[in-house]
This record gives C-alpha cells, structure tokens and sequence, in this order.
C-alpha cells in the first residue's frame, strides 16, 4: 500500500508568479463556473477571487498568482503547459480483438480533467462495441457495458490516482469483450473491500471538487452504484485488481453463465453477496438467481454456484444451522446481522 504523502498534490504548485492575463490564458476558466452553475463575474477581479476562494489559484509572496495543481489539473487549457502534468493527460486506447497487438484508434485528452471530462466519456461511449436488439419491427442498439458504470469507474481513476507515480497517467483501454480502467497508485482500500469501504482518497480537495460539479458520485456510493448496474445488465462481475504500482478495473461483455469459469462464477457470488449485505440484506438463492436471469426450475444450479462460492471462502452462511432453503449468505468479512435487519 502507498504511503500518504505528507503535502497533498492539491496544494502543489503547478506554475508560479503568474500574472492574471496569464491565469486566464492558461485556465479554461468558464468551465468552472458552468460546472458550478454560476454567471461569470463582470470583471477579471471577480473572476481570480471566484479562483482563489476554491484553491485553484493562490496569491504569490512575490506578486502575481500560482496556479495550484488543484487548478491545472482540472482547468489546464492544456495540461503540457504544465510541466510536472503533462504525463497525466487520460488516454483512451481501442483495439482490435482481445488483446493488445492491434491499435484501431488512440486519443489522447490534453485539457484538464474537469474541462474535458464529458467529451472524455462521450469519447468512450463511442468506441465501446454495442448490442442489436430486435423489438417489436424495430432493430435498436443498446450499449454492451452500463454507461453510469463506465462513467463513475473513469471518475474514480481519475481521483483516486497516485500524481506522485511520474511518468504515467490514467489509461481506459477498449477490448472486444472487455474494457480495463487502470490508474497510477495502488488503491488505499483493500480491493475485495471496494463495495463496503468508503473510499479514502490521497485527493480529497480533488475529490471534493468532482463533486461539487457532479462529475462523480457522493463518496462511498460509487462502486455500489458501479455493481447494481453490472447485475442489472447480467454481466460478469467487475474485477478490481492492483498490479504493481496500478489500480485496475476490468468490465467484462455479457457471457453466458455455462461460458463462465469459476473465478468469474465465485467473484459474481461475491460481489452479489456485499451489493446485499450493505443494502441491509442477504444473498439467497432467490436473490442470486434474479441477478444471472436463471428461472426458477433450475434452482440447483444456483445452490451449485453457492457452494462454490462458500468452498472458496467468498461467501459465509448467516446461520449454517438454517434449512438448506431457508439458507442466507454474507460476504465473507461480514459478521451476522442484527435483529431487525431485513
């Protein structure tokens, strides 16, 4: 796990002794405002005031203004003017198939995050495969992954990114049956704990920010959010992972549950059971049947499933001395619920 630094990157400065012509110059400023729904201010005083009072820039001892790293980063009109953010600009890579040895298209988002976060997803919403579903005379397209999910996912890896890991930025990569969020920095909270933790984040000015613009969810909600829309579109579990120095989120296209393996199986039992426990339920075989889209007849192949998932010591029994279909089931860390709770 990474250390904290002891100065947060926010209260970093990006450039120094700038003049207000040159804060204007260098920030995409109107963004600010139109994210916060306020009129721009008359003049350029009201303008660097409005700027200052939320730390994207600084009175200089030495006259002029210093432009946080808070500000570039989410204002830059280009983050290169910027010389220790030029590496984290966000880019999105598209490849043929499933692997990395053909690039289709790659694109990379130079302006801040704030600034470019929604050409950003639309970018992303455009490149990811879709599915043709046939209505009633009507063919229509549908997205393969769920847009908030995708959304919220590119949100985090922005926030929640390492800026002291140089030399790297956030990266979405798009797959024929996948797409894979990775940012610099190795998560904070353990990643089978995404679900139930709130999120401790080395950017909380950062993070606090985003949501005041509403570019991400309010803390602690957003993996919720991310998983119901998995189930809700009968998806693979997302995987969390941390390679070395990364932290990495992978959505996986719709699979057959017969074409899933047992990590896929046990990590879907999982991820189910924490959606409940943290909603105040439990993980029946119910519960779990209605998250594959298996009908009722075939209930043995859900108790399969469950028991897979219990042998791998994901899930645990509410109370192993229940019926079998009484039976209710916790994620693993969970202690038993308190009378009262649903």
């Amino acid at each position: 796990m990474a250390d904290l630094h002891q100065t947060p990157f926010e209260d970093g400065i990006a450039i120094e002794r700038a003049s207000g012509d040159d804060v204007l110059r260098l920030l995409d400023y109107p963004v600010y405002f139109d994210l916060l729904e306020r009129p721009l201010p008359a003049n350029r005083e009201g303008i660097l005031d409005a700027l200052r009072d939320d730390r994207i820039i600084r009175s200089s001892n030495a006259g002029g203004w210093n432009i946080t790293n808070l500000g570039a980063i989410l204002f830059a009109k280009r983050l290169d003017a910027f010389h220790t953010l030029r590496r984290k600009t966000v880019r999105v890579v598209q490849y043929r198939g499933n692997g990395r040895t053909e690039t289709l298209k790659e694109q990379e988002f130079s302006k801040g995050y704030a600034s470019s976060f929604e050409a950003l997803i639309s970018t992303i919403n455009a490149l990811l495969p879709a599915n043709e579903v046939i209505g009633e005379a009507l063919r229509k397209s549908t997205p393969m992954f769920p847009e908030l999910a995708v959304r919220e996912l590119v949100a985090n890896a922005l926030i929640h990114q390492d800026f002291f890991v140089t030399g790297a930025g956030p990266t979405v990569e798009i797959f024929d049956d996948r797409i894979e969020i990775t940012n610099p920095g190795e998560p904070l909270v353990d990643t089978q704990r995404f679900v139930d933790t709130p999120p401790r984040s080395r950017n909380e000015t950062l993070a606090s920010l985003m949501r005041r613009f509403r570019i991400c969810e309010e803390r602690g909600s957003g993996i919720d959010k991310v998983v119901f829309q998995v189930e809700l579109f009968q998806l693979p579990a997302p995987l969390f992972e941390s390679p070395e120095g990364f932290t990495r989120t992978v959505l996986f296209a719709h699979k057959e549950l017969s074409a899933m393996d047992k990590a896929d199986r046990v990590r879907a039992c999982y991820l189910h059971a924490c959606l409940r426990f943290v909603t105040r339920q439990e993980m029946t075989n119910t519960s779990l049947r209605l998250r594959f889209g298996v009908e009722e007849q075939n209930r043995s192949t859900v108790s399969r499933l469950i028991r897979e998932a219990v042998e791998a010591g994901a899930i645990v029994p509410a109370d192993p001395g229940a019926a079998p279909k009484l039976m209710r089931y916790l994620p693993f860390w969970a202690s038993a619920p308190k009378e009262g709770r649903a």
